[in-house]
């Protein structure tokens, strides 16, 4: 009896603090790439070029994927269908200004529903271009209870520097 009413409490407790969390995250990470804006941007602006770069495109090599809109810049949309791993979702840009930043808007419908803006900002410096990429979004209450283990920030930053080494190698080849 003592031990279903300490796991009650403890249950409790930690659904409690989820309740006290953010309603939004954010995640944001920077490198530098040996390579002008103007031969990165068009790596951003065309989701067919992502690809080559994206750390969630490795997730799953039998992805179904599918291209609407623009083709590239500003109303190009990309649908993904996948494993468990890589989930399913739609993305569309929705505003650029070349070369220094794309806006992306990133829905997802499966592992869950989620709703974020990821951001490309391109800052030239000499010959290279120092490339951010953050992303925020909101935080419904089974993500802020999964935020109290593993923070939005370490489960997915380490995807952003594999994505972003991948487009420091894809830009800087050519």
């Amino acid at each position: 009896m003592i031990v279903a009413i300490l796991i009650v409490v403890v249950v409790a407790s930690v659904l409690l603090f989820a309740a006290t969390r953010p309603d939004t995250y954010g995640v944001h990470r920077a490198a530098t790439i040996d390579a002008p804006p103007e031969k990165i941007f068009p790596l951003l602006v065309d989701f067919r070029q992502w690809t080559r770069w994206s750390p969630f495109e490795a997730l799953d090599p039998d992805m179904k994927r599918s291209y609407s809109g623009a083709q590239s810049g500003k109303g190009a949309v990309y649908d993904w269908d996948g494993n468990a791993q890589a989930g399913q979702g739609h993305m569309e840009i929705v505003e650029v200004s070349p070369p220094k930043s794309v806006s992306v808007q990133v829905d997802f419908v499966k592992p869950f529903d989620a709703h974020n803006l990821n951001q490309f900002t391109l800052d030239a410096q000499g010959g290279s271009t120092r490339v951010t990429w953050s992303m925020r979004g909101t935080q419904p209450f089974v993500l802020k209870a999964m935020s109290i283990f593993v923070s939005p920030d370490r489960l997915l930053g380490k995807h952003f520097e594999t994505g972003l080494a991948n487009l420091k190698t894809v830009a800087e080849r050519g």
